[in-house]
């Protein structure tokens, strides 16, 4: 490749992903074909072989074909969920994926009902699951998962490690499963089929739900359904329980002088509005804040108090229970559980009561 073609390549990536000596080495090598000469992969191989056993050859002649991918690392960079929620929202709350998602649960309906009443998950949040990933089967990705994965083993300082472990991973459920490590397609960071799952994933919750002897979540719904119900059932979904509930303030006017330590709504509930999403407020706490839920709850639950921004009426707060926080186990992101939820509601409502 021309050496202005390589800086041109180069110049696609953020400055902010401050690339190491040993990423700009394989972007280099991705361009000259010898990737796998590189100290990194080397190490990796060696460690793979020691390990787990894999023949050194074959994983040589693997790494001879992969390649690193610059637009990878610029689109890690700049993930969806750095959008407030009003425009977030937009792009999965649309008529399309609703009347796909009916459709799809009316095209698997005995599969959904029975992984529904094995697991305890609801066929809604299944369903939604898969539309927020993939559209339902239409967007599962367009790199193969070997490049993925290795460019942000290798080439994306801030996450080498955990990408590391999902490189592995990847060539073990390759092994396990009888599949072609050059084959499988997926996402720029490694996800792959309809429920998109990383390598860990697969191997962890995945599966054969029709006994056909392969976990395929690439072509067999009753497969994907099942390794979604799989995944929240082992992240302790809570049967029958609510997920999120919209919260007001309790007093609009000043708050009688007995009501101690409550405040008008907006204020004061700044500082419990963090990263942890782990539900973590009794309802008492929540009443102190003067902010109560728009329905009845258990008087033991606790929750977690969550904003999301408006286009115009400014920040809409949420009280989020222990079900939303298993949705954030599949993506850490609160705005991607309120779409998972949101669109489940929207996807069970349209269907209704038809088969």
């Amino acid at each position: 490749m021309h050496k202005y073609n390589l800086i041109s390549r180069l110049r696609s990536i953020p400055c902010a992903l401050r690339l190491s000596p040993f990423a700009l080495c394989l972007l280099l090598a991705s361009c000259t074909g010898n990737i796998k000469d590189t100290e990194p992969v080397h190490t990796f191989i060696e460690q793979m072989v020691t390990k787990h056993q894999f023949d050194e050859a074959e994983l040589d002649d693997l790494f001879e074909t992969v390649e690193i991918k610059p637009d990878i690392l610029k689109r890690i960079s700049s993930p969806s969920e750095g959008l407030p929620w009003y425009k977030y929202r937009k792009i999965f709350l649309t008529e399309a994926r609703i009347d796909a998602g009916v459709q799809f649960w009316r095209d698997n309906a005995p599969a959904l009902a029975a992984a529904e009443k094995q697991y305890g998950v609801p066929a809604e949040i299944i369903v939604a699951i898969i539309g927020v990933e993939t559209l339902f089967g239409k967007n599962t990705g367009n790199h193969r998962v070997i490049d993925a994965l290795s460019t942000l083993a290798f080439a994306y300082p801030p996450r080498s490690k955990f990408f590391l472990g999902e490189l592995e991973s990847f060539l073990l459920l390759c092994r396990d499963e009888h599949i072609n490590p050059a084959d499988p397609v997926g996402s720029y960071a490694g996800a792959m089929g309809l429920p998109q799952f990383m390598p860990s994933s697969f191997r962890a919750y995945a599966v054969d739900f029709d006994n056909d002897n392969r976990r395929d979540i690439w072509h067999d719904n009753s497969d994907v359904i099942a390794s979604v119900a799989n995944y929240f059932a082992k992240h302790h979904w809570q049967t029958g329980q609510a997920i999120a509930v919209p919260v007001t303030a309790k007093y609009k006017a000043p708050a009688p002088a007995n009501a101690l330590h409550s405040h008008p709504a907006g204020e004061n509930h700044e500082p419990v509005l963090n990263n942890d999403l782990k539900p973590n407020l009794s309802l008492a706490e929540l009443e102190s804040l003067n902010l109560i839920t728009s329905r009845q709850l258990p008087l033991d639950s606790k929750v977690k108090l969550l904003s999301f921004e408006q286009q115009e009426q400014g920040k809409e707060l949420w009280a989020a229970l222990d079900n939303f926080y298993v949705i954030t186990r599949y993506n850490h992101s609160p705005l991607y559980a309120m779409a998972v939820y949101q669109l489940s509601l929207s996807i069970l409502n349209k269907k209704g009561s038809f088969p």
